[in-house]
This record gives structure tokens, sequence and C-alpha cells, in this order.
């Protein structure tokens, strides 16, 4: 039967990595360095949390905006990054991240509003703009070590500019924007009075000095959406809590949308996401440290086969300049595969800069990352001598 389906739903391609690791299906011995996953399982005290929370029987519904006592300690976390928000008015849980960019974009855009960019970045970024009826705007970040400039921001912002996306540090470059950059950055979005998304997933994964957050600057509150979760830091990627910070009368329009597309959160997972910000910050603290050790190897051994990278400064990613090769970056990481059977992700699937890289997950055990970087280190031999 001839459909017709979502014109906008049918230009949105399907995500990047996904199409890329369908070609994963039914292959053996695979090195995987592509999803963005921690290798650790949830600390156990959180599990356990769960578990209880069954054992007495609660399954119900929360209320639409989460457990009063998880957003309450949201608030108390996110004091130590100097952000102040109202438990009771000004924080959301989610399902997600994921759901929690949708759901605030959706209530902020209005059609043709245009939103900028920072690319390269997460898949969904672009898509879920353009779904609120937005047009992204791509900030190329490329040239600038891919850290997002006021001077390169200004150059983008029109009358119908309504936010700028940021997401430090980030998915899939592993750099953060330095502090003294995110103020100039807050100074522009003050005075042409724009919001900023800031994606702070990777808050914790931070290695040099404390997150910091745009939020926090002087009189940027106001103008500022923080979107963070609990996926990355406690390694809680399958629990699917995530959480919005922003001004009541937004929140408000964004509640409306969870309640209808999402009701709350799993209640268990709540309960687990509490145990995490009350007992495992020491947890999370031994996994950075850990992912720590993992890039500094793969710095040294990248350097030693001879493919750059810009040091990443936060989050569990290297993304490797492969350009000197000759091969796109699709074509690196197909024959990398089909050849050395080490899976990465292909630079152009988050966006413009991404072209010419190629991102590696090191949230890997490390020993298999020694096999992958052997196998990587082969196939860029066999690459030189053709």
């Amino acid at each position: 039967m001839d459909m017709q389906y979502s014109r906008l739903v049918e230009q949105i391609p399907p995500s990047g990595i996904r199409r890329f690791f369908d070609l994963l299906s039914g292959q053996k011995d695979i090195i995987s360095l592509g999803v963005g996953e921690p290798d650790f399982v949830t600390p156990w005290s959180i599990r356990e949390e769960a578990f209880a929370a069954l054992d007495k029987g609660l399954t119900s519904y929360t209320a639409n905006r989460g457990l009063p006592e998880l957003r309450r300690e949201i608030a108390k976390y996110l004091a130590k990054y100097k952000l102040r928000y109202d438990p009771e008015t000004e924080i959301l849980i989610t399902i997600g991240v994921s759901e929690a960019v949708d759901i605030a974009l959706r209530a902020l855009l209005n059609p043709g509003d245009e939103v900028i960019v920072a690319s390269p970045c997460y898949v969904s970024y672009q898509p879920l703009v353009m779904l609120a009826g937005g047009q992204p705007i791509t900030l190329d970040t490329s040239k600038t070590k891919f850290i997002p400039t006021a001077g390169a921001i200004a150059k983008l912002i029109t009358p119908r500019t309504k936010a700028l996306f940021i997401c430090s540090p980030n998915n899939p470059t592993g750099t953060t924007i330095p502090e003294a950059e995110l103020r100039k950055i807050a100074a522009l979005v003050r005075r042409h009075k724009i919001f900023v998304l800031s994606d702070e997933v990777y808050a914790e994964i931070t290695y040099s000095g404390q997150h910091s957050s745009i939020g926090s600057l002087p009189g940027l509150q106001d103008q500022t959406i923080v979107l963070n979760g609990f996926s990355k830091a406690f390694a809680m990627t399958g629990w699917r809590v995530g959480y919005v910070c922003c001004p009541a009368p937004l929140l408000e329009q964004i509640l409306k949308l969870h309640q209808y597309c999402a009701i709350c959160a799993p209640i268990m997972s709540q309960y687990g996401a509490l145990e995490a910000l009350r007992h495992c910050q020491d947890e999370a603290v031994k996994m950075r440290r850990s992912y720590l050790q993992r890039r500094n190897f793969m710095l040294y051994a990248l350097a030693e086969i001879g493919l750059p990278v810009v040091k990443p400064t936060g989050s569990f990613y290297v993304f490797v300049d492969i350009r000197r090769t000759g091969l796109t970056s699709e074509e690196f990481a197909l024959r990398l595969l089909e050849q050395e059977k080490v899976a990465v992700v292909p630079g152009d699937a988050f966006g413009a800069g991404g072209e010419g890289f190629v991102r590696c997950c090191y949230a890997t055990e490390l020993v298999l990352l020694k096999e992958a970087l052997r196998r990587i280190k082969k196939f860029h031999k066999n690459l030189s001598v053709l």
C-alpha cells in the first residue's frame, strides 16, 4: 500500500553510529572502540537499592517531576558546580538525557527558530532540533581544536537565533571548553539574549580541574538549560535516568511534554540514581581514574603509530585524525573492521568537521585496548606501504 509518512522524519537520516554498528551483527572476534558506554558494571549498592525498591513493592509511577528526594539530592550535587536550582520548580527527572534534549528543544523552539550547534557533536542534537521545528546552524569547530569560540559563534547569530547548543566535555572529541572561553561565550549569549543548552553528562569525567558549567556564570542561569544524567559517571546507561534544569517558567512547558510522552522515569531507576548521588561518588572517582590511565595509554600508542589527536581533557573518547592516510572516515573504519576486526566510528557521523577523523572510545578493558591498538598499528603500517 502506498503510504504517506511524515516528510520531516523522512528527511532525517538514521543514526550514523547505529547504522555503522549494524554492520557488526553476527561478526566474531571484534574489539569495539565504538559504542560510548562504560565497561564497568553499575556499582553494587546502586543495584542493591533497586532490588530493595522492588522488594518493597515500589513499582508505581512517581510524580511527573520525579521523586522529590532525588530532585533535592540533584540540587545538592549541582551546588558543587555553583549551580543553584530549586528542586521543586526547576529540576525535572527524565528518561535519560536523550529525552531531556528532545523535550527541552520542543518546549523552547518555534518553527524556523535557529539553534547554533557546535559540531562535531552527538548524533541526536541536529535531528532533534529539526523535529522540534527549528533550523540547526552548524558551528564547525575543527579549525579551533574542536573548541567552540565566542568569535565563531558571533558570526552565526542572526535575528532568528534562539539558542546555542554545547557539550563540554565533548562527545565525540573529548575536549572541554576552557573557562576563559566559556566566559566570552557567556557574555555573547547575555548580549544577544539567547538560550544555551548545555549537555554536561560527562561532567564527572573531567581530567584537568573541576568541570565548569556555563550556567554558573554571572547572569546566565536564566538563559541556560542544563542537561545531565547518570549514565556515564555511574555506569548506569541502561537505567535511563537523566534530568533537565532550567528556569521555572520554561520547566513548566517542558513538564507538559514529559507528562504526555513519558509520564515519569522508572521508579526503580530513580531510587538507584538517588543511591548513586548519596553514596557512590567514590566509585565515580575510581572510574574516572581508570579512564585517565586508559586515555594516557591511547595517546602514547596513537603517537607511536603516527596518528594525531587533540588531547582529550574529558569524557572517554579520542578523535583520531586519519587524513594523512588518504582514506575517508568511512573507508578507514570499514577497512579497519574488515581487515583487523576493530570497530571505530567514522567521524562524519558526528557532523561537520568530523570527516577525516574516527572516534575511539577507550571505556574498554585495558588488555583489549592494547590488542586493538596493536591491530590499528598493523593496519596503518600496511596502508603506508601501499
